[in-house]
């Protein structure tokens, strides 16, 4: 009777050793998953457009157009971000205007979860009022609609008016309201309000 006994007591430790021993190699294989998924490179696009041409309308009137040769979209990072590296041409419409305002830049990026944008290389922009500003890069934030830059700004108007911002600009994101940094300029004397005695 002790021999039987004996022999169910080495069955259950052999039981409860084999349920250690897979425990621990479900955990191993765990830890190289995560190693092996670490290593993985997730910083790719998971989405491509060429000639990609995005038209943004509300109640059927179209409120921007947006075009690019090249559009990538990164989405599979904790930072989901949309970049256009050969360049953007983008149209806006207002209400005020028949003519839409532009956009040109040689690079472009949006961030999703900041809702921000930053373009450089040559970024030139035209109002819907026909005002034209020349930067290197500008950033906007569209949450706060704020449009900014540090870089020198040149600034234009239908009339021949010249201003340069030195050191950059902070603007409305509509450009109805803008602040220059050291700035100076010239201007057509015809079109200043004349001095009071």
């Amino acid at each position: 009777m002790k021999d039987y006994c004996f022999k169910i007591f080495n069955l259950k430790t052999s039981q409860q050793f084999f349920l250690l021993l897979m425990f621990f190699l479900i955990q191993s294989c765990e830890e190289d998953l995560t190693k092996i998924n670490q290593n993985k490179k997730t910083n790719f696009a998971s989405q491509v457009i060429y000639n990609g041409n995005i038209i943004q309308r509300d109640s059927g009137i179209v409120k921007v157009n947006f075009k690019a040769p090249l559009i990538e979209k990164y989405e599979l990072i904790d930072s989901p971000y949309i970049e256009a590296k050969k360049g953007i041409y983008l149209e806006f419409f207002d209400k005020k205007s028949k003519d839409p305002g532009k956009i040109w830049a040689k690079y472009a990026k949006y961030n999703e979860k900041k809702d921000f944008y930053f373009a450089k290389g040559r970024v030139k922009v035209i109002t819907t009022e026909g005002q034209t500003f020349v930067m290197e890069t500008i950033n906007w934030d569209k949450r706060n609609k704020k449009m900014y830059t540090k870089d020198t700004v040149f600034v234009s108007d239908k009339d021949g008016n010249i201003l340069v911002g030195s050191h950059g600009m902070i603007a409305k994101d509509d450009f109805t309201e803008y602040t220059f940094f050291n700035n100076s300029g010239s201007f057509n004397s015809t079109n200043l309000p004349a001095t009071s005695k």
